[in-house]
């Protein structure tokens, strides 16, 4: 296999669980989609990235391999290069917001507990 055909597998894959994951699609058919497969096994695998590259992945794979063991290292390959095209391409997300509580002057004594 040629190193050309790796990274056009991965960015079509990429593109691919992209559009499925986290677009609506031409006239809104991927959001229509999304609604008509509901919750069950094949609408959640539509909301995770990871799930979804590695089952897009599998076609690829199975049609660029030239051999069984290379097809069989191609799939978790090309998964992996478009989960590192997601994690390059999505905006960072910030981190958690610590929100720091204003200092109150101690009392002489504490005037809460009982005596």
């Amino acid at each position: 296999m040629q190193f050309y055909w790796l990274t056009l597998g991965a960015l079509a894959v990429w593109r691919l669980t992209h559009l499925l994951n986290a677009e609506d699609g031409p006239w809104e058919t991927v959001v229509h989609l999304r609604v008509w497969l509901g919750a069950g096994f094949w609408g959640s695998l539509l909301d995770c990235f990871y799930c979804l590259s590695l089952w897009i992945a599998l076609p690829f794979a199975l049609a660029t391999g030239q051999s069984w063991w290379e097809r069989l290292v191609l799939w978790p390959a090309l998964s992996a290069g478009a989960i590192l095209l997601e994690r390059f391409t999505k905006p960072a997300t910030p981190g958690a917001m610590v929100e720091e509580l204003p200092v109150v002057a101690k009392e002489d004594g504490d005037a809460l507990l009982r005596k």
